[in-house]
């Protein structure tokens, strides 16, 4: 169904800051843009890993992790599974134009949100 997490998305008290403390860290900016405010996208610079989405908190949100997202080649088909199985709030996918991916957005039994993407990459 999923091939690998696509990206951690961090909703941190400082963005930019913790931009800087990534890259010290050895990751490299992939993409800034205007998604939640200014937001970055972070990868490491020498090994696989997932990407690690950064936007500063607003409003009632706190400083934390917000979602893991997996990586998937046909996001219909792992929409309409995880329907099927009765997973909650299972969203239809819909297109984020700023990012390139298309997204499915699911809760855990807990209430936690996850994401299936599939990326125009």
């Amino acid at each position: 169904m999923f091939s690998k997490i696509d990206h951690i998305e961090i909703e941190a008290s400082d963005a930019d800051e913790m931009a800087d403390f990534l890259k010290t860290l050895g990751y490299e900016e992939v993409r800034t843009t205007e998604h939640h405010g200014t937001s970055y996208e972070l990868q490491p610079a020498d090994w696989e890993g997932p990407i690690i989405e950064l936007h500063t908190v607003e409003g009632e949100e706190t400083p934390g992790i917000n979602h893991i997202a997996f990586a998937t080649d046909d996001i219909e088909d792992v929409t309409q599974t995880l329907k099927d199985e009765g997973v909650d709030q299972v969203s239809d996918p819909y297109h984020v134009e700023k990012t390139g991916r298309t997204i499915t957005n699911f809760r855990d039994p807990d209430g936690r949100r996850f994401q299936a993407v599939s990326s125009e990459e």
